[in-house]
């Protein structure tokens, strides 16, 4: 899954909502400019943290999903190999 875009929309995401919210309260310019780079960095670092979390549970499930497939891939390969020396053992009869 590519997660490198998460930050950056749970940002700007969080930036609407402030803007939002400034312009609905009637916020002085400068009080509204510290809130939305605080409201901007402060979800720049959750949307960082997600993506980081997100990507270490898809690397442990694309872990399991191999492990399982070399399994099988393995089972597949050992019942090959017993049906050749099954007919290869019956030619030499």
């Amino acid at each position: 899954m590519n997660t490198k875009s998460i930050p950056a929309m749970i940002m700007l995401l969080a930036g609407g909502v402030a803007c939002i919210a400034g312009f609905r309260a009637h916020m002085e310019m400068i009080d509204f400019l510290k809130m939305l780079l605080l409201v901007l960095v402060s979800f720049y670092v959750l949307g960082c943290i997600a993506k980081i979390v997100l990507d270490k549970n898809f690397a442990e499930e694309k872990e399991e999903e191999t492990t399982e497939g070399e399994e099988s891939q393995e089972g597949e390969e050992a019942s090959e190999e017993d049906g050749e020396k099954t007919l290869s053992g019956e030619d030499e009869e």
